[in-house]
């Protein structure tokens, strides 16, 4: 199968269920094109991306913002590119046949990416928001390709409450399929009108292989180390996982904890960390490679994700680096939020806690802390669940079913 894989930045460091679906369908022979809207961090990137020569198979589709400049940009695009295929050209212009996408120019800056390529199988948009560029793929593919959307968090929360929850109705008429990533996604998407014969959960799935299992004890400096992991932003919820902590060293509980990750929230929360007199055990240590994260989480003991939804609306799925520590064999303590739920099996593999609880979240942590002997039995089960249910290998096995079958219909 020839796959076009659409994503917003390329390559992203923290966006690895994009890159284990890329590599998975170059792995099983098939040919993948990966069109980003503009280049991703170079500096920190994935081995993956150069193990597979990956940004060989990327092509840029950089549209500005900029009403202005973008259609300054779209007129000289159709005056340099217009000879190649004047007929494809002009049909980026039927405002009839294409409304929005040609005045968008959606359209136009796509079958500039797109000439010269075979047409695809399938377009993948890896986010909901890029379904909209999916359709101008589409329409310029002749309609021959199946299109196909994965929602992930953000396009299915924050991004309603920016623009309303009408937006996709174009989207879920034109599209084939549509793959939440957890069920709390799919039962927004029925509700946002999409028809439930469309709809197929796809889990974000992690290697196993590459996270050992280690069984936690007790260590031998009596420090209990803690971790969280994730941009520094609001829906992360990190500033209840500082305020937690707090609360244990006041009761002279012996932690650290670790915080990786960065973001725009880093100053507040070290201001946060210096009110409370903390800085001693709470540790902001900024962004990290897979390698490097594996090692931290590999000395840690506790893993906690404080998830919250956002101000602005935005929420989260089961979040990776949550499924790698539960994969690691470290007890972990989540919130009672967005798909969180369907991953952490309150008091067997953790707990979760209400959002924006940071007593309760607190309460738990000292739990965990006064029971070290109940710390394996939970690393395993949690082990166990992310095998059954969040193999990559069997989910990039799923995926291939699932375009078969969409391409045979």
């Amino acid at each position: 199968m020839r796959v076009a894989c659409l994503v917003g930045e390329f390559p992203v460091l923290s966006e690895t269920f994009v890159l284990n679906q890329i590599t998975g369908l170059i792995d099983r022979g098939h040919e993948v094109d990966i069109y980003a809207n503009q280049p991703g961090d170079t500096l920190k990137i994935h081995p993956d991306v150069e193990k597979y020569n990956l940004l060989e198979r990327t092509y840029f589709i950089r549209r500005p913002l900029d009403r202005s400049e973008c259609a300054l940009k779209a007129l000289r695009l159709l005056l340099t590119h217009f000879h190649r295929a004047p007929l494809r050209f002009l049909d980026t212009l039927n405002v009839f046949a294409h409304g929005s996408q040609v005045t968008s120019f959606g359209l136009l800056y796509s079958l500039v990416a797109l000439l010269d390529k075979k047409p695809y199988d399938i377009i993948h948009c890896q986010f909901g928001t890029l379904g909209f560029r999916g359709m101008s793929f589409h329409a310029l593919n002749g309609k021959q390709g199946k299109l196909v959307v994965a929602f992930r968090g953000h396009d299915i929360s924050k991004y309603l409450q920016e623009v309303g929850d009408r937006v996709y109705d174009q989207l879920f008429q034109v599209g084939d399929l549509f793959m939440p990533n957890c069920d709390y996604f799919k039962q927004r998407l029925i509700k946002l009108g999409c028809e439930e014969q469309k709809i197929s959960v796809y889990r974000s799935g992690i290697d196993c292989s590459r996270f050992r299992f280690a069984p936690r004890h007790w260590p031998a400096d009596g420090r209990v180390r803690i971790v969280t992991s994730g941009r520094l932003v609001e829906k992360k919820g990190i500033e209840y996982g500082i305020r937690a902590v707090a609360q244990l060293i006041q009761t002279n509980r012996d932690v650290e904890y670790i915080v990786v990750g960065d973001g725009p929230l880093k100053p507040e929360l070290q201001q946060l960390i210096d009110q409370l007199e903390v800085s001693h055990a709470v540790k902001l240590v900024g962004r990290k490679q897979q390698q490097e994260l594996i090692e931290i989480l590999d000395s840690a003991h506790i893993f906690i994700a404080p998830c919250v939804t956002s101000r602005d609306g935005n929420q989260d799925a089961p979040v990776n680096v949550l499924k790698e520590a539960m994969a690691m064999g470290l007890p972990v303590i989540g919130t009672w939020h967005g798909g969180i739920p369907e991953l952490i099996e309150d008091s067997i593999s953790g707990f979760l806690v209400p959002e924006r609880d940071s007593e309760t979240l607190a309460a738990r942590l000292n739990e965990l802390i006064e029971h070290p002997e109940q710390w394996p039995d939970r690393g395993r089960a949690g082990r166990a669940y992310v095998e059954q249910h969040y193999d990559l290998y069997r989910l990039n096995d799923q995926l291939v079913d699932q375009y078969q079958k969409l391409m045979s219909v």
